[in-house]
This record gives structure tokens, C-alpha cells and sequence, in this order.
């Protein structure tokens, strides 16, 4: 994570968005080619205005359970449509502060460039943290796209809605008959990158398992029960 701090959290909603439209400019969307042997996954559960962050990190490419940290916290800002790093980035740099190892990829529940200003939760926090990160969304928040086919690894290109010759994400179906996810790049990770590692992360579950995990450590799970 970079020493100095990226802007300060106590926004209004106006000022979030302005300071989104700032920071997409400094997106990077070229990967490394950087071997990769831990991957790790986040995802925060709100519950009556506190917010519980989880990381996990697995080992690839077996996905076997590493590490897992969790932080909590009053949740700071409303629930907003397209400023979730608000929300929820504080507690999720507070769980990566108590991490022991640095995971080569982040996995984030939650959208890349795939947003209205490209600086969704997983572009926006992989600039605080300077490594590569991508979005893997259960739903759609912004984009165009055609229905991928029925079978896992099928995919579609996710164009942006002003300009439908760029693209800025994937459908991926990750499980046959299973409605697909949308995974989009954060920072310093290309598409094409973001969904073949999103697929190898995928094992008998619809969701790739460092975000399961998340999920289920936020929930309070202990990890590797």
C-alpha cells in the first residue's frame, strides 16, 4: 500500500463522485505477466451501521485457505449506487493493514472499471494498495452485453453504455445453467487477465473461492470450516 494516504474519507456524496472522476485517470490496465501464487478475496458484510471486512488469502492454483484477517467498524457513508468504495473502503484498508503476506492478485466482491466513472470499488482500492486487483460483481451495475452461453468459461464482452466499441468488462458463465458474474479489471490488471484468473478460481461454485471465502469469513466463519 502506498505511504501516502490516496484523499481523506469524510466526503459528501458530490464530493465522492468528483473525487472519482479524478483518480480514473491514473488507472493502470497493463498486467505484468508477475507469477502468481496467492490470490486473495474481499468482501464486507454491513449489518445495523457496523461494517466487517474480511481478506483471505488462498494459494494458487490449488485454492487452498492461507490467511484470513477481518476489521470492523461503524460504517461512514450512506449506501449510494456507484460510490460503494466510500462505504466500504476504510474497513477493508484497516483488514489489509493486519495482513502477514502479500497476495500477488486481490479479488474484490464488487465492480472494476465496470462503473459509470471507472473507478469502482476494485479500481479505487487497487490504487491504494498498488497491486494488481479486479472486480467480480454478482450483478450488473453499468455496461451493455449480449447473454453468454449456458456452459461454464462461455463468455461475453461488457461494453460501455456512452461508447459500446469499448469494452470494460466480462459476462462469464462459472458454473453450467448458473447466471454468470461480471468481472471487470481494477488496476494493474487487463481483462482478458482478470477473467481467465476469475475462472481458475472458480471450482465447484458459482462465485470464484477467494471471494466465497470472504464472504464467509465477513459472515463470521472460521476460515477453513
Amino acid at each position: 500500500m502506498s505511504d501516502a494516504p490516496l484523499h481523506g474519507w469524510n466526503v459528501t456524496p458530490k464530493e465522492a463522485v468528483c473525487l472519482q472522476e479524478s483518480l480514473a485517470g491514473r488507472i493502470d490496465l497493463t498486467w505484468d505477466g508477475r507469477s502468481v501464487s496467492i490470490v486473495a478475496g474481499v468482501d464486507v458484510s454491513v449489518k445495523e451501521g457496523l461494517s466487517r471486512a474480511a481478506i483471505v488469502l488462498l494459494t494458487f492454483p490449488d485454492l487452498a485457505p492461507l490467511e484470513s484477517t477481518v476489521a470492523e467498524a461503524p460504517t461512514p457513508f450512506p449506501y449510494v449506487p456507484g460510490l460503494l468504495t466510500f462505504r466500504e473502503g476504510p474497513v477493508v484498508l484497516d483488514a489489509w493493514a493486519n495482513l502477514k503476506q502479500t497476495p500477488d492478485v486481490v479479488l474484490f466482491d464488487g465492480q472494476g472499471i465496470a462503473h459509470p466513472r471507472r473507478t469502482g470499488l476494485a479500481a479505487h482500492l487497487g490504487l491504494w494498495l498498488g497491486v494488481p486487483t479486479l472486480g467480480c460483481a454478482k450483478s450488473r451495475l453499468y455496461g451493455k452485453h449480449s447473454k453468454p452461453g449456458r456452459h461454464k468459461g462461455d463468455v461475453t464482452e461488457l461494453w460501455d453504455e456512452r461508447d459500446q466499441s469499448l469494452v470494460i468488462g466480462a459476462v462469464l458463465r462459472t458454473r453450467e445453467n448458473v447466471k454468470p458474474l461480471f468481472v471487470s479489471p481494477g488496476h494493474r490488471i487487463d481483462i482478458d487477465t482478470a477473467t481467465a484468473l476469475t475462472l481458475r478460481c472458480c471450482d465447484r461454485y458459482r462465485l470464484p473461492e477467494p471471494t466465497r471465502w470472504a464472504h464467509k469469513v465477513a459472515g463470521g466463519t472460521l476460515l477453513g470450516r
